[in-house]
């Protein structure tokens, strides 16, 4: 089994910035990424990395404005995020795949998941 643990959210300013972390334990895992849901809305894809940590692929609203990356050495993976919109307001989840190395950023290529971390912009 895979534990999934995210932190960093809060609430922040429309323009700021946050680094989510979500450290891993447990069995080895390969790609990871950062999805978010927003109230009344389904999951979303944000960002999503391959095993090496060399490709990424993120979903067009955040493009320019998050970078995901990872330590494997820490087990740990980030998504530093800037210029924080009221739009950015929801759920971020940590997902860790056991099947896929490459940067996929279909749900269903996604194993395990963390409990989510709440980041709040204000306007």
């Amino acid at each position: 089994q895979v534990q999934l643990v995210e932190s960093g959210g809060g609430l922040v300013q429309a323009g700021g910035s946050l680094r989510l972390s979500c450290a891993a334990s447990g069995r080895t895992v390969y790609a990871m990424g950062w999805f978010r849901q927003a109230p009344g809305k389904e999951r979303d894809f944000v960002a999503v990395i391959s095993w090496s940590g060399i490709d990424t692929v993120y979903a067009d609203s955040v493009k320019g404005r998050f970078t995901i990356s990872r330590d494997n050495a820490k087990n740990t993976l980030y998504l530093q995020i800037d210029s924080l919109r009221p739009e950015d307001t929801a759920v971020y989840y940590c997902a860790a795949s056991s099947r896929v190395t490459y940067a996929r950023p279909g749900q269903d290529q996604y194993d395990y998941w963390g409990q989510g971390t709440q980041v709040t912009v204000s306007s």
